[in-house]
């Protein structure tokens, strides 16, 4: 039985510090999913396909990652891919109020499911989604929060 672990999230765009969590995980898991979710409901900044590319540029190299789109649930996309496992990074105690409660809402939702959290090194863990596209807005340069592979 492979060991299937899922990383949800929007990735607008994604920082080294995803980033870290994904390389970090790599050793525990056989295939890592990096799901990209969609949320009508959300204008995001950067389109699906910017964000899939970015990603599978960065991990072209690395036959354990995938890359998906979901829309709905993170724990019904985990049950049709198969994986038993979400992972989540944090990077200070709000991550963790936050990502706890989510963890034990989809451990109700499926028992079968565990989330990993992965805690993100000090020096990336003020590094977010929404402050970067903040920066990029206004026309600053974020080049050392992202991986190389983005060139904004």
């Amino acid at each position: 039985m492979s060991r299937i672990a899922v990383f949800p999230g929007s990735f607008s765009p994604f920082t080294l510090g995803h980033k870290s969590v994904v390389d970090r995980s790599l050793p525990l898991f056989d295939k890592i999913i990096i799901a990209i979710g969609i949320n009508s409901e959300k204008n995001e900044y950067f389109s699906i396909e910017e964000r899939e590319k970015w990603i599978k540029d960065i991990y072209k190299d690395n036959p354990k990652i995938e890359v998906q789109f979901y829309e709905g649930l993170t724990v019904d996309f985990c049950e049709k891919a198969e994986a038993k496992y979400i992972l989540r990074g944090l990077r200070d105690s709000h991550d963790f109020k936050y990502e706890k409660n989510i963890a034990q809402t989809n451990k109700n939702l499926n028992p079968k499911l565990e989330t990993i959290f992965i805690i993100t090194p000090a020096e990336m863990s003020h590094i977010s989604s929404t402050i970067m596209r903040d920066i990029i807005k206004n026309g600053g340069d974020v080049s050392q929060f992202l991986p190389k592979e983005i060139d904004l």
